[in-house]
């Protein structure tokens, strides 16, 4: 189910870990200017759920800065942590329709049992060894409040999973072979990253998703999630990611290309859009 005459919606979705730097704003700006060429708007989201990492006055910075580029968008800004009931009634959803699973294998013991290595760039997890799912038919335990454990997607083996993308061009992968079952919750009881940005897209009725092509990996798991949930399917614009001097792409620890950074050593907006 695609949008398909929806007015266009976008987001942007900084994480308050950090503070933002010369990638970011490429890509805000790209989406932006997407969203005008559109005669659309934007919604602001504060990808908060770490909440180990993130911290207030990140929200705080990363506000300023976009306005600083000169952006806008849709007041009031939405806090994923304050959405979190809306995350588990969907997790209660796709437990009821058998989707997912309890999985009780560290990180590590999943990366030692992955029997050969990914080359094809594609994965950022190994795949979940087939051994270790539990039958389709197998009855699920219930969900426990809080959550005590991890819980797993089980995607369609075998599946093709495809889109096109505005600026990368068609993409596709086949869930079991290329990325493989996922997580949807964690242990810790916060839902993932997958299955909240997945869920915010569909229920806020986004039309087009403006990220950076490393996360074009996740469009895959996402598709699939909201596809189980019965929700629209944004399109996608996966911009080219921006690299420093050594071609390795920009991190929150390149202090020194943050927007603060350059906005205090005197550059404009105007000089950083040159740039892109």
């Amino acid at each position: 189910m695609v949008h398909t005459s929806q007015p266009y919606l976008g987001r942007l979705a900084p994480s308050p870990t950090g503070l933002l730097h010369l990638g970011h704003a490429h890509t805000f700006w790209l989406a932006a200017q997407r969203a005008a060429a559109a005669g659309g708007s934007l919604l602001l989201r504060n990808d908060d759920l770490d909440a180990a990492r993130c911290r207030p006055e990140f929200v705080e910075a990363f506000q300023n800065d976009l306005r600083w580029l000169g952006l806008s968008w849709t007041e009031p800004m939405l806090t994923q942590s304050q959405r979190v009931p809306l995350y588990r009634a969907a997790l209660a959803r796709l437990h009821a329709a058998g989707h997912i699973y309890p999985c009780h294998h560290s990180r590590r013991e999943i990366a030692e049992a992955a029997s050969a290595p990914h080359e094809n760039g594609l994965n950022d997890e190994p795949l979940y060894p087939a051994e270790w799912r539990p039958p389709p038919d197998a009855s699920l335990p219930p969900l426990t409040d809080p959550i005590i454990c991890n819980w797993r997607f089980r995607v369609p083996d075998g599946e093709t999973v495809a889109f096109t993308d505005a600026h990368a061009g068609p993409q596709s992968a086949i869930a079991g072979r290329d990325f493989g079952d996922f997580l949807v919750w964690r242990k810790d009881d916060v839902p993932s990253y997958q299955l909240a940005c997945a869920l915010d897209d569909g229920e806020l009725g986004i039309t087009e998703v403006v990220r950076g092509d490393d996360l074009i990996k996740s469009t895959f798991r996402q598709l699939l999630l909201l596809r189980a949930l019965g929700l629209p399917e944004p399109t996608y614009y996966h911009a080219d990611l921006v690299t420093d001097d050594t071609g390795q792409r920009l991190a929150k620890r390149h202090d020194a290309l943050s927007l603060r950074a350059l906005r205090d050593s005197g550059q404009s907006p105007a000089q950083l859009i040159e740039r892109f």
